[in-house]
């Protein structure tokens, strides 16, 4: 599309302000080729990386976990897509979605490591997760381990299951720091019983970034004949991995997160052999028990949203998957290493290198989250998000690729004068 298209569709659709015309004029292949001349120079890449974001300046944001900013290169896709369906109406619904939704899952299933045929695009993770929880045939008594930092939405699910079913919820604590993996699989171990049904475990924990050992975990159940389900909602192009790696039975992610995929847009694996045993939570008949896809019976949706998922995976290979994670646990670790064992901060995210990414949460002693948060943003300009968990009082901070090390300095610096009052 030619920028007099784009400026047509912008103009039609009523924005006409200095930024559509500016993306009216975005060349994302030129983009591209801008950084692959600047892949060998680590600090230019990166400042051309956050060029191709439109970022407010009235606050350094430090909360991209609950969804992440769209770049210009996916944004500018995901309206001609928008531009698209509108144009063709109907007419592309009956003749061409049903094409494109295989093919979209199929480069999706690409990525992340598994057959397109165990994968259906969602809404996000907690509808993922839900409909699994929700399509097991349980009996009364049946047991499930899940742990007490786990997303409240799969907890109440679950929470759900037990009052209709009579099915026994065994909630485990775990510690913020582990010494090693063996002492978070030993927790989940030590509470199987003959009962036991179900493991639910996140791949990173939201509110502190603790990656844990889903592998090790899925392994460990797997010899014991456990359905296990994990939670990536923070995990898919956070930090590189496959999913046929994991040894799970089924996994979800939200696409929104990190891998930039406009709002709306989750996905859900579910391995071959466990698909038949899971029912339908919206009714379903014209695909058989060992389709996947009797499980994606949603209505109409956003098909716009489905369509950009090839531009969002374009992006995030062109950066790569290995460098996007090393950048992330950079920018973590560059404010963490400040503050970690300053007087009165506290980290709530694991030291070692390996069990965190781009994810951290900190405290401050005598100062209540909410109340953290509140004056991070009035005084210091500083945006994140209160956790007040039993486990876990602080604030989490969660930078993007676009974060500097300026903006990062700013928050220590917050941090400190805060400690010291």
């Amino acid at each position: 599309m030619n920028k007099r298209e784009f400026l047509q569709i912008i103009t039609s659709m009523g924005l006409t302000t200095a930024f559509w015309q500016d993306l009216a004029a975005f060349d994302t292949n030129q983009e591209y080729q801008t950084l692959s001349r600047l892949s060998n120079d680590e600090e230019k890449f990166w400042k051309h990386i956050r060029s191709l974001y439109e970022l407010k300046p009235d606050y350094i944001n430090l909360e991209n976990g609950w969804y992440n900013i769209i770049p210009k290169p996916i944004l500018k896709a995901y309206f001609e897509e928008i531009h698209k369906l509108n144009l063709e109406g109907t007419y592309y619904m009956r003749t061409r979605l049903f094409d494109d939704n295989i093919e979209v899952r199929k480069q999706l299933a690409q990525l992340i490591g598994c057959s397109y045929e165990e994968l259906i695009i969602t809404r996000n993770t907690t509808e993922s997760i839900d409909t699994v929880i929700a399509g097991i045939d349980w009996k009364p008594g049946d047991e499930v381990i899940f742990n007490t930092q786990e997303y409240p939405a799969m907890i109440d699910m679950f929470k759900v299951q037990a009052r209709r079913y009579g099915i026994v919820n065994k909630i485990i604590s775990i510690p913020n720091d582990p010494k090693s993996d063996e002492e978070i699989v030993s927790l989940y171990e030590k509470a199987i019983t003959p009962k036991t049904r179900v493991i639910l475990v996140s791949h990173i924990i939201n509110i502190t970034g603790h990656i844990l050992p889903v592998r090790k975990i899925c392994d460990m159940a797997r010899n014991r004949g456990i359905f296990t389900i994990v939670d990536g909602a923070h995990a898919v192009a956070h930090f590189d991995f496959k999913i046929s790696d994991l040894n799970c039975d089924a996994y979800a992610s939200s696409l929104h997160k990190w891998l930039s995929v406009p709002l709306g847009a989750g996905m859900l694996y579910l391995r071959k052999d466990r698909i038949k045993e899971i029912w339908c939570l919206f009714g379903e008949t014209a695909y058989p028990d060992e389709d996947i896809r009797k499980l994606n019976h949603i209505g109409t949706h956003p098909a716009h949203t489905v369509l950009t998922i090839p531009a969002s995976i374009e992006f995030y290979q062109k950066i790569g998957a290995k460098r996007k994670e090393n950048r992330l646990r950079y920018v973590q670790e560059y404010w963490t290493s400040k503050v970690r064992g300053v007087p009165n901060i506290f980290l709530n995210t694991p030291s070692q290198s390996h069990r965190a990414c781009g994810i951290a949460n900190v405290g401050i002693q005598h100062i209540k989250p909410a109340n953290l948060a509140k004056i991070l943003l009035e005084k210091y300009k500083i945006w994140t998000v209160a956790i007040d968990h039993p486990e876990v009082q602080g604030v989490r901070i969660t930078p993007n690729i676009f974060t500097t090390t300026d903006e990062l300095d700013k928050l220590v610096a917050a941090l400190i004068e805060l400690s010291k009052k």
